[in-house]
């Protein structure tokens, strides 16, 4: 089943709040954050995003703005650490962990996994809301419960990219 939630410590929550505004600041959404910390001196922070608008993909140059802008916040976080950092883009195939993510793809198409049924159902995601998604396929628009909804995944169809 789809994690209702990620559920981070309070010590990532915490670092997850500092820098939603900043990312949020460059255009762009966090979908996922991943803290490990070694028990030397290291610290591995993995951080996937996408542009907020969802109507382009997400490419090397605004990884690299977010990289640049949160490696400082990251320096302040952790003084004493060597700090490693990731920032990466969901991909056009991305498995969706989280309920909690579905809104970020409103307007892709997704593939769901349903357990009342033992099969996908694929469609354009249009809605998220009151524990349910809505799918838009061809001619219908089919209402599935999340609690139903055992994985899912983008369905590589990608927005279409800056400058066509």
């Amino acid at each position: 089943m789809l994690v209702r939630e990620l559920s981070l410590k309070d010590a990532d929550a915490e670092l997850k709040s500092s820098l939603i505004p900043v990312i949020q600041g460059l255009g762009m959404s966090l979908i996922e954050l991943s803290v490990y910390k070694s028990r030397g001196r290291q610290v591995q922070v993995k951080l996937i995003v996408q542009l907020a608008n969802n109507t382009s993909v997400t490419g090397i140059e605004d990884c690299s703005r977010v990289h640049k802008a949160v490696m400082a916040r990251l320096e302040l976080t952790f003084p004493e650490r060597d700090i490693y950092l990731e920032v990466s883009s969901p991909g056009i195939e991305r498995l969706i962990k989280y309920v909690d993510e579905l809104p970020h793809y409103i307007g892709r198409e997704i593939m769901c996994y349903r357990t009342d049924i033992s099969d996908w159902t694929r469609g354009k995601l249009l809605a998220v809301e009151a524990g349910q998604i809505l799918l838009g396929r061809e001619e219908e628009e089919l209402a599935i419960p999340c609690d139903i909804i055992a994985k899912a995944r983008l369905s590589g169809s990608a927005p279409i990219g800056r400058g066509g």
